[in-house]
């Protein structure tokens, strides 16, 4: 995994737990991987997985059954997206839509290309 410097760690890896559980990679009352587990997956360092599983707890994403390891919640889609709409709404959107205005890109072009983006990459 690429980390980004302008982002802790922590909340990039809890991007890639809760972009699995969002694309059905992980269900619903589903193990996720132990914190040793991933943390090698990833290359770090077990107690940044610890932070980040911490995090994915406290905003209702996963939870512990006590001596079986970390589950995936039953409304973990909905938090997820709730979590990150507001993120980009307060951080990302107005970056976004000031390049919209300085670059004079209409809505309607935006509506095209992310059609075809789609496409693309999501085909269901």
């Amino acid at each position: 995994m690429n980390f980004k410097d302008k982002e802790a760690i922590y909340l990039q890896i809890a991007d890639y737990v809760s972009e699995h559980i969002t694309l059905n990679k992980w269900l619903p009352d589903e193990k996720v991987p132990s914190v040793r587990e991933l943390a090698v997956e990833l290359q770090v360092n077990p107690n940044t997985v610890m932070r980040t599983y911490e995090y994915l707890q406290q905003h209702e994403i996963i939870f512990n059954k006590r001596g079986l390891g970390l589950f995936v919640t039953a409304n973990a889609i909905e938090n997820i997206k709730t979590i990150r709409r507001e993120r980009f709404m307060q951080q990302e959107l107005p970056d976004f839509f000031r390049s919209l205005y300085l670059l004079d890109i209409s809505l309607e072009e935006l509506q095209k290309r992310y059609e075809d983006f789609k496409l693309k990459n999501y085909k269901n």
